[in-house]
């Protein structure tokens, strides 16, 4: 869906982003990850033209961005950011019509969309009318993300979408953000500087430093196969909750004992869940749980104390 070509941005003599190439497949969820100043917001900035790279190429679906007018581009691109970018002089409802009225979309069609996504997004009617100075943080940030999404754009840029939000109200909106159906079509790159974020949003995420990338994989990639000292420590403060949220059930499969009284367990969990998720709802239950849908369908319980000794087991496998 979006391919970059050895992409670079210098203001003066400083390189922002240097030299840098990636694609991101159609569906993918790709984060930027690195701190503040390594090129990650230029990167994303540049997808969509915000920012003007100094050389390479971007395309979206093997078409050079450059070949249409940067403000036609913008409108197939949704695009979210930190603060939100509502316009504080318009209402909610015209925030979110801005896009469909810029495509000419009829005022029932504008409508319909809007009220659909209100709903996904758990937001009140009564909104629309009101302006952005008189919601929370966390329904402003829901009426940014309902805007992006207003015109269904196959594209989806984010810009430290919840930074601004308290700890609380945030997870609650990327719990929110991993379930919502409107998201699960589209092709989405995010940045952040938030390593937990990163892990539990990401299919693949690409860490940078000083403008360079420095590697991109998957979490579990990341996390056991780091390409240098530099990775590894960047993800060493935070290792143990990275694993436990990116090792799953399936992964530790043959370290777990067999299933004794399947009819004992009450509460069913998925093989494809992570043990981060297990041990929330072990001692939420204080008993064993069912593991479903099983490899070979072989049904197998676990208790909390079972589920951690199978966890240190396999963690005595793991590169040091």
């Amino acid at each position: 869906m979006i391919t970059v070509q050895n992409l670079s941005k210098q203001y003066g003599q400083t390189k922002a982003v240097d030299d840098i190439s990636f694609e991101v497949a159609e569906g993918e969820n790709l984060i930027l990850l690195g701190t503040s100043g390594c090129g990650k917001t230029t990167t994303l900035k540049m997808i969509n033209r915000l920012i003007e790279p100094t050389s390479g190429n971007i395309f979206i679906n093997g078409e050079d961005v450059t070949r249409q007018p940067a403000e036609i581009l913008r409108r197939t691109i949704g695009y979210v950011l930190q603060n939100t970018g509502l316009f504080p002089h318009y209402t909610v409802g015209e925030n979110i019509a801005i896009v469909p009225k810029l495509l000419k979309w009829d005022d029932k069609r504008i409508a319909s969309r809007t009220h659909e996504l209100l709903e996904k997004l758990h937001l009140s009617a009564d909104f629309l009318n009101k302006y952005p100075n008189q919601l929370s943080g966390g329904q402003q940030q829901r009426i940014g993300l309902a805007r992006a999404l207003m015109a269904d754009a196959p594209i989806l840029l984010m810009d430290e979408p919840f930074g601004a939000l308290d700890n609380i109200t945030r997870a609650k909106i990327q719990d929110e953000f991993k379930e919502l159906d409107e998201l699960q079509r589209k092709t989405i790159v995010m940045v952040t500087h938030d390593v937990q974020e990163a892990f539990e949003l990401g299919n693949r995420i690409c860490i940078m430093d000083k403008g360079r990338m420095v590697q991109t994989g998957t979490p579990a990639e990341l996390l056991f196969k780091p390409v240098n000292n530099f990775v590894k420590d960047f993800l060493q403060a935070q290792r143990l909750q990275l694993e436990l949220k990116t090792v799953t059930l399936q992964d530790i499969w043959e370290l777990l004992p067999p299933a004794t009284d399947i009819s004992g367990a009450e509460v069913n969990i998925r093989s494809t869940d992570n043990i981060w998720t297990a041990m929330e709802l072990l001692k939420a239950n204080n008993q064993q749980v069912l593991i479903i849908p099983s490899p070979a369908n072989e049904p197998k319980t676990v208790t909390f104390e079972q589920l951690m000794t199978a966890y240190h087991q396999y963690q005595t496998t793991l590169p040091a």
